[in-house]
């Protein structure tokens, strides 16, 4: 145990901030500690939007569909998968590189790149006694999101992040046990699987009942079930080719 660790399995997610703005020593710090994230060959497929004017962070809020947090933090990032700038660097060598943009498996890259920097970027915050939360809902309404932030062909909004000073710290969701998630060799039978999720079914279920003073008790798998029994944000694929990418 060290204080990376425990900054790390403190995590919770915080949605009340003080009214105080990130200084940008702050803002500084969180970028760089972004920017040295593992990144697939060097290729650095991301870019990290910061957004202080009132006027977008309202605007954002509501293209997220109405989330407080969104508007009312410290400073709110947007983590973008980004090969623009590779097209840029290929008409200065003078060649062509969109047949292998196009790929979905750089749409992956990209994806990736800028999740992994997103991440470094939430330790390095908490570390400074900072909350944050991830907002995958500024893609709700991601074509206006896109319009709003001028972002041009090769480049999609994937998620924002909130981060502040906490106003309120909040209890931590009991995550799946290590025993659900980490297996050695090969993947567990379904029968184990079930038999997993039935013991967290009853770990969640009691978590809510206390916090809510026993008017919530659903289970883990009735959440889920209920949350993916109707499709959202179907217009996805379509914004992502309309982008550049996922054309092969």
């Amino acid at each position: 145990m060290n204080q990376t660790i425990k900054t790390l399995l403190n995590h919770r997610s915080i949605r009340k901030f003080k009214d105080e703005p990130l200084s940008d020593e702050q803002i500084s710090y969180i970028v760089q500690s972004a920017q040295l994230a593992s990144t697939s060959s060097f290729i650095q497929a991301y870019t990290i939007l910061g957004i202080k004017n009132p006027e977008t962070k309202a605007k954002l809020a509501q293209f997220a569909g109405n989330q407080p947090y969104v508007e009312k933090n410290g400073h709110f990032f947007i983590f973008c998968a980004d090969l623009h700038r590779h097209t840029i660097a290929s008409g200065m060598e003078g060649t062509q590189v969109n047949a292998s943009l196009e790929t979905t498996e750089k749409f992956m890259v990209a994806a990736i790149d800028a999740s992994l920097a997103a991440q470094n970027a939430a330790i390095a915050a908490e570390s400074m006694d900072l909350g944050i939360c991830y907002i995958g809902g500024i893609r709700n309404d991601i074509e206006k999101v896109s319009e709003l932030l001028q972002l041009p062909g090769y480049v999609v909004p994937l998620f924002g992040m909130a981060v502040g000073v906490p106003e309120t710290s909040t209890d931590q969701k009991p995550r799946l046990p290590m025993g659900n998630i980490y297996f050695e060799e090969t993947y567990p039978s379904d029968k184990e699987v079930e038999k997993g999720l039935s013991i967290y079914n009853d770990i969640i279920s009691d978590y809510y009942n206390k916090r809510t003073g026993g008017e919530r008790s659903d289970t883990w798998t009735e959440q889920m079930t209920r949350m993916l029994s109707k499709a959202v944000r179907r217009d996805m694929k379509d914004f992502i080719q309309k982008k550049g990418f996922l054309k092969t």
